[in-house]
């Protein structure tokens, strides 16, 4: 039989409070975008990852890496943002296999004029509490632990433009 390995005292309580982030920033940032927006924080998610590239457009499945979701997931996102006219999707080109999601003009607007308030809110909830050295070693343990989980992962991009 396998022993567990239980956590120590200080990661336990590091474990708790870091749990707690994940469960209070996301409702949070999701009350702020559906009530301002009428948008998810994953769907505003979406949109951004679209607007970072030249076309506004990816291929579903760099748009689910870099949205750091499941393919289903993405999918389904981008079917009610392209039910508002935000997106569209279309057979891939270059070769015919897969779909591009692309961002159109309505849905350019649509980040753009809700970007203020999401900011607004990502600042009050994490970065108006935290000194400029202790954003440098939030940044630093976000790429250890990102780096630990997917060794693959590019984490050398500069910082999203809408977010």
């Amino acid at each position: 039989m396998i022993e567990s390995r239980w956590l120590t005292e200080q990661q336990q309580c590091a474990w708790r409070k870091f749990a707690a982030l994940m469960t209070v920033v996301p409702a949070a940032l999701d009350t702020q975008l559906q009530r301002d927006a009428g948008l998810t924080h994953f769907g505003y998610w979406v949109l951004a990852m679209l607007s970072e590239e030249p076309a506004r457009a990816l291929r579903m499945s760099d748009l689910a890496a870099r949205s750091n979701a499941s393919p289903s997931r993405v999918s389904h996102v981008v079917a009610r943002l392209e039910q508002q006219g935000w997106v569209r999707r279309h057979r891939a080109c270059s070769d015919g296999r897969g779909y591009v999601a692309e961002l159109t003009d309505t849905g350019y607007e649509k980040l753009v004029a809700s970007a203020p308030g999401h900011v607004d809110k990502v600042r009050q909830l994490i970065f108006d509490g935290l000194s400029e050295a202790q954003v440098r070693q939030l940044d630093e343990l976000c790429t250890a632990v990102l780096a630990h989980l997917d060794p693959a992962r590019d984490l050398t991009t500069g910082p999203p433009k809408s977010s």
